[in-house]
């Protein structure tokens, strides 16, 4: 049973619409990584901010007022009326939604917890609902007054990856008949500082595969889908999922769970991995997980046949638990009819080889393909890996 993934909505810090998006994707636009004081304690960072501005929550749901909340709001915007029209057609109650985060509002808990050393009293806007895991499930059920299953996935930075199986099974087992799935993350010191303390943090731009790399930068934003039973112009063709638990922070340095995800997704979708034509890399620009990376493609692909790939952290940072989701959203934009040029996104970086990977084919800027079949993989803290693959579907033909 095909799953198709019919309509998507964004807030990231390239845009929100699909087009702008798409055109800052391909020719590698990273205008919106800016550098910006207070979210280190003791120096400037560069992040992927999202810098337009985001709608107010209505009043009756002010107890979910958050930035991560906006940004997950933003997004959503544009399948209102789907959903609309949807809980018409389907019922409320057979419409579920699974979102992934690593943050929610803990910025406002942040703030509040500073009013609270100041004051002796929590801020009166402030509620702890605000930065808990599954508020942003609870608040988009809320909003769109569905009655379905909704949850929130949290496995760092495989997250909104992950949600894509989730959603695919509700489906498939006729709990529910379409879902709303994506990731939402938000800009916090928490985050920034939690992996400055692990030396990961780059004081410049993110530098993916290059020998002079030295960190991720960290990102916000959103991307929301729909997925239903049946043909559409977008497949999700394969779920790959794996949790190697070899360690708390660091990647397992063969790649085990990474190569069990990929080849995961590619069983489910039916494929071999010479039919996959684009690699969106994890691609954080920490040393660990580029050398592990590497390996893994090269053993899933072989070091002769691996299809043209890059990091676009460089571009929006590394959205934590909205990464997969949003990475997944470049995928989507790539196949779709906004793409008509077949364009690739650039690997942005500085061209320095490091000769302890093993070789990838990093795509140029100008480069394109017949797309057919892509591939977005997200590696996270504790070997809880995710790999997806979309696909063109026969509306295409």
């Amino acid at each position: 049973m095909p799953i198709t993934i019919r309509h998507a909505g964004f807030c990231t810090p390239l845009g929100h619409d699909p087009s702008t998006i798409l055109q800052a994707l391909v020719t590698g636009d990273a205008s919106a990584m800016v550098r910006r004081d207070g979210w280190l304690f003791d120096r400037p960072a560069i992040v992927g901010e999202v810098a337009m501005p985001l709608p107010s929550l209505p009043p009756a749901l002010a107890k979910f007022s958050c930035r991560n909340n906006a940004l997950l709001l933003q997004a959503v915007q544009p399948l209102r009326d789907v959903i609309t029209a949807a809980v018409k057609h389907y019922g409320a109650d057979r419409i579920g939604i699974v979102l992934g985060t690593s943050t929610s509002g803990i910025a406002n808990g942040e703030q509040a917890l500073a009013y609270y050393q100041q004051h002796g009293r929590f801020p009166k806007d402030y509620h702890y609902g605000q930065q808990e895991l599954g508020s942003p499930a609870e608040f988009l059920q809320q909003l769109l007054d569905l009655q379905g299953p909704a949850y929130t996935v949290s496995t760092a930075c495989s997250s909104s990856a992950k949600v894509f199986a989730s959603g695919r099974r509700l489906l498939l087992s006729g709990l529910c008949d379409l879902v709303i799935v994506g990731g939402v993350d938000s800009l916090s010191q928490l985050t920034l500082n939690g992996f400055d303390a692990l030396e990961s943090i780059d004081n410049s731009r993110c530098n993916p595969c290059s020998r002079n790399r030295h960190g991720i930068n960290i990102g916000e934003g959103a991307a929301v889908f729909t997925l239903e039973r049946g043909d559409g112009e977008i497949l999700l063709g394969g779920c790959g999922e794996s949790s190697d638990a070899y360690h708390i922070s660091a990647p397992h340095p063969q790649g085990r769970g990474a190569i069990a995800a990929m080849q995961a997704a590619l069983s489910q979708a039916g494929l071999t991995a010479a039919d996959i034509d684009y690699v969106n890399l994890h691609g954080t620009a920490t040393a660990k997980n580029d050398a592990m990376e590497a390996l893994a493609m090269n053993r899933v692909f072989g070091a002769d046949a691996i299809p043209p790939c890059s990091s676009t952290k460089p571009l929006v940072g590394h959205t934590l638990g909205a990464a997969g989701a949003i990475e997944t959203a470049f995928c989507w934009l790539l196949l779709s009819h906004y793409n008509s040029a077949q364009l690739l996104p650039p690997h942005l970086w500085d061209g320095e080889i490091d000769a302890k990977l093993l070789p990838l084919p990093l795509v140029k800027k100008g480069d394109t393909a017949r797309l057919q079949h892509l591939m977005s993989n997200s590696f996270a803290f504790g070997g809880s890996n995710a790999s997806l693959i979309l696909s063109r579907g026969n509306l295409h033909e």
